[in-house]
Order: C-alpha cells, then structure tokens, then sequence
C-alpha cells in the first residue's frame, strides 16, 4: 500500500490529468504517445510477466532441482546491471535456503571483489548462472572465462539470455547444463519477473511462483503503482528530483535495484531524477528544497529509528511517499510496483523509459583505451594535477582552469565541492573493492559532505554503476558534481584468453567514464589512490573532505 503524504499542488494536477488523459489505460494497451511515441511498446513485455512467467515455472524448478540432486553448494551469478541486482536483492532479502546453493552475485572486474568471490566458493560444488540478455556484455564474458577456468566442467553452467545469442551459441557449442531464454520483449532493468531473476531464485530454493503470485495480484489491483509513478514525475518536474530511498533492513537491499532502476530509465534528454540510495541520515535542515522520500516501510518489521526520523523529515516539510510491505515475500511485488511506478515518472517527464542512449559512450572510450593497451603494453599516461601524499588528482583542462593551483588535496576538494549549487548533487564514483572495511570510510565522505554543503550524495561502484546511474550521470540534468575514485591493485587477476588484466580492464572503464563525462562539460574529478592500503587512502580522502567542507 503506498500513502502519500505532504501532496502539493503538482501532484494533484498532475494525478487529474493523469485520470482526464486516460493514462492508465494507454499503458495497459501499450500506447507509445504515453511517452515519446517512439519503440516504448517493443519493451513492455514486462506487463504480462507476472501471468506468463507461470508457464515457465516447471522449467525453472526442474532446473533448480537437478543443481540440488548434484550436491552443488555455491551459486555463481554473473551479470550486469538489472540481471544481477534483482538477484542481490533475493539473496540477501531471504537469505540461504537449507540444502540449496548459496548464491555469490558477482558484477565488477575489480580483481580484489573477482577474488573475494574466488575465495567463498569451492569450485567442485559450484553452479555458474552467466545472465546477459545481449549475450554480448564485456564484463559477464570477462567473469564467465574466468570462472569457466576454475569450475571447469561445462555441465554446471546456465546461460539465461535472449534467443539467438551469441552466449546462446557458446552455451550450446561448449555443452553447457542448460539454457534459459529471456524474453525478448523485457530490457534488462525491467527483468526482474522473468528468468533473469526467477532462475537464479529458483535455484537458491525460493518458492518463485510465490513472487508471480503476489505480484499478479498488486498487477490487478486498483492502482498497481500508478499514484507513485504521477508523483514522482510532478515532483520532479516541480524541482523534488532528488528520491532519497529509506527502506527497512528487512528490504534494504532493494535500494540499489530502484537505484539503477530509477536513474537509467528517467536519466536522459537533460531530465530524471537522482535515486539516493543508502545516504546517512542527518537533521533534516540539511535537505535541500530538492528532496522527496520514498519510505520502503516493512510493517511486520519496522525500524523505531527509520520511523522517528520520517516523522522529522514530514515535519520539515519535506514531501513522503511511503509504501508499506507486509512481510519479505511481498519483494516480487514490490518490483512490479516499482516498474509501472518508473514508466509512468517517464510518461510524466517526457522522456523513453526504456532505453538507455548515453551507456554506450562510456563503453566505446573504453574499448579505445583497451585498444592502445593492446597495441602499447599500457594505458596512455595521465598525469596527474596535483599530488598530495599517496594521493592524485586527475581531471581534463578545463575542470583544471577552475581548480587553479591548488596547494594540497583539502584545497583541492574545498574548489571542487563549493561547485556544488542549488539543486546539484555530489556523485561518488569509487571503482575500488565493494566491502565493508571501503565503505565505512565512504559513507563517512558521504555524510560530512552532506552536512558541509547541504547537497545530496550518491555513492555507485564501479563498473556496476555503469549500468545504473551512469546514464543519468552523462544524460540527464548537468546538476552532479563528480568526484570519482580510482585505486591501485596490489594484486592483479589475469583473463583467460585475453591479453589483458582485469586490473587494466577495470582502469580503462574508469578512465573511459570519466573521460565521457569532461567531454560532456560535467564537474568532475579523479583522485586516485597509489599506493597503501585502499581503504586507508579512503580515509584519507574523508579526512581531506571534512576539512574541506568545515
């Protein structure tokens, strides 16, 4: 159930001429002028998912229950974007089943996160489910060769992609245990109810037909996320584009999967809104006049402190949307609410929800630094701007006009950040090692950056935000200011078959990215960490924003 709470003048005009245009009923029947009169209809097969999929539901449990009679332990997801992040949020909303796989989503060529999973697995009862829908991602090959090499038995491989892939055509040349096809009518994002993410919850012993169920059921209810969806887009269109997600712990994880949601189907044409996903909280006289809530409340569950703090926020003025979530099995709803909810913010804003135009930039300048890798023995050189300790600052020419020549990193920071306006946002970019240990010291940046400018902070690892925020990063407004975080391995991972590391593979996306975004006129800034322990660089980094921000 969702409530909404502090409504104001542009969401009930908004939510008129909703009803007054009949907008609910041109999405059920796949009207394209809802939105841009574009391809929009090719892509809504993810309406009949939670009906249709039931038809596939023997095969996926037949599937599962083969990887169960094998004494397999450990199940390996690797993909990309929506088909990974779905999976993070089952895995770690219900946890391990008894006598079924643990599930290990791995989704960064950061060697440290490649070798951390390495690690929790025992190769000889370990299942690899290599989800793309392409068949064609860079990052799911990379990963699928390194782990083909250490399983190495073609039979505990699933691929679950579209028809006619070239991951098809592997799978099926190299014998693999079994292929899964998505529906060509679902992107990635919107996949969360079809066998991207109803294969691999099957395995780890989830009862999917469940999901299906109760999502089917929110899908025939009187309003299926439509009233969330008008919201979104009036306020963001009235200047509330900044969605900071408070969700239970008990549903926490489904923050990062409405993150890349949200921003890679509104981020483009100059619009979207900015999902801020696991900020620390501070007094709400810190939140700018840009901020909605949306409140992810476990109600059999709840949090006292996430509940005072709401309160607060209410009483600052700050709008709320809160949606109550029975209990955990409720998820597959929740991702079918959340997916009308983002289609319609897209036909409020103007904008194709369901593509993603700006995601290719990055990976092209990418592919061209791998290029003069390939051709050189090394990346070309970067020098840096500024050098401070263990510490770099790299940036293109003309964010280092506005640096000028700053004595150390503090100054360095202190220019960067007062760059933030009204309405703007700090976007951390951090390819480093997704752990506790680096994301205690970067949530610490986080919040005295907030507290210092009162601007609102998103945190993305790379390469997985690539496929989220990334497009709202290069396509939508030019309101981020970005600081992007970039570290050296002390220990590389080699790639079967390729001439290259993931070390170097994960440089030239990070660099690649960043240098779309100088080419695009954005705010940016590298610091990279050369040496040392990352997550003490990192500290160092909050120390420096702190003083930077006092």
């Amino acid at each position: 159930m969702v409530r909404d709470v502090a409504m104001n003048d542009a969401v009930t005009d908004a939510l008129e001429r909703w009803s007054a245009e009949e907008g609910t009923r041109r999405l059920w029947e796949r009207d394209a002028s809802l939105w841009t009169g574009g391809d929009e209809p090719a892509w809504l097969g993810w309406l009949d998912a939670p009906r249709e999929q039931q038809d596939q539901l023997a095969c996926y449990r037949a599937l599962a229950e083969g990887v169960r009679e094998d004494g397999i332990r450990h199940a390996i997801l690797i993909g990309m974007g929506g088909s990974s992040l779905c999976c993070e949020v089952l895995a770690e909303t219900f946890g391990p089943t008894a006598d079924r796989p643990l599930l290990h989503v791995v989704d960064s060529t950061v060697p440290g996160q490649v070798k951390a999973v390495d690690a929790r697995i025992d190769p000889a009862s370990s299942v690899a489910i290599v989800s793309s829908k392409s068949g064609g991602t860079l990052e799911t090959d990379v990963l699928r060769r390194h782990f083909f090499e250490r399983i190495d038995d073609p039979k505990r491989f699933i691929a679950v992609t579209d028809p006619g892939s070239s991951l098809e055509a592997r799978a099926r040349e190299e014998g693999w245990r079994a292929v899964v096809h998505g529906v060509p009518e679902i992107g990635g994002r919107f996949s969360a109810l079809s066998a991207f993410g109803l294969v691999p919850g099957a395995v780890i012993g989830l009862d999917v037909d469940d999901l299906l169920v109760r999502a089917r059921r929110l899908a025939e209810s009187d309003d299926p996320g439509i009233r969330l969806g008008v919201s979104l887009g009036a306020l963001a269109r009235a200047g509330r584009d900044k969605l900071t997600i408070v969700a239970s712990p008990g549903v926490a994880s489904l923050g990062a999967w409405l993150e890349q949601l949200i921003a890679e189907s509104t981020g483009k044409n100059g619009l979207g809104i900015v999902p801020i996903d696991g900020e620390p909280p501070v007094s709400p006289d810190r939140y700018g006049s840009d901020r909605v809530f949306a409140y992810v409340r476990l109600t059999s569950a709840p949090d006292a402190a996430q509940d005072a703090a709401i309160e607060n926020v209410r009483a600052a003025g700050h709008p709320v949307l809160q949606v109550d979530v029975a209990e955990p099995a409720e998820i597959g709803a929740e991702f079918f609410r959340w997916e009308i909810a983002t289609a319609v913010a897209g036909s409020i804003l103007g904008v194709n929800p369901f593509d993603q135009p700006d995601v290719e930039a990055a990976k092209v300048s990418a592919r061209e630094l791998m290029a003069a890798y390939e051709s050189s023995g090394s990346l070309p050189e970067s020098r840096p701007r500024l050098v401070d300790g263990d510490l770099e600052v790299h940036t293109d020419d003309a964010n280092a006009g506005v640096l000028g020549q700053p004595a150390d990193l503090v100054e360095a920071l202190r220019t960067h950040l007062g760059r933030l306006g009204p309405g703007d946002y700090l976007a951390i970019n951090a390819f480093v090692e997704r752990t506790d240990g680096n994301t205690r010291p970067l949530d610490r940046l986080r919040g005295v950056a907030l507290r210092g400018t009162g601007a609102a902070t998103t945190l993305g690892y790379g390469p997985r935000f690539l496929h989220s925020t990334g497009q709202l990063h290069k396509g939508g407004p030019d309101n981020a200011v970005i600081l992007e975080i970039t570290a050296h391995d002390p220990e590389d991972l080699s790639i079967p078959g390729l001439g290259y590391t993931f070390g170097v593979l994960k440089d030239a996306q990070a660099r690649g990215d960043f240098d779309v975004l100088c080419e695009r006129g954005r705010r940016a800034i590298r610091v990279h960490i050369g040496s040392g322990h990352v997550a003490a660089g990192l500290s160092t980094l909050a120390d420096a924003v702190s003083a930077a921000v006092a």
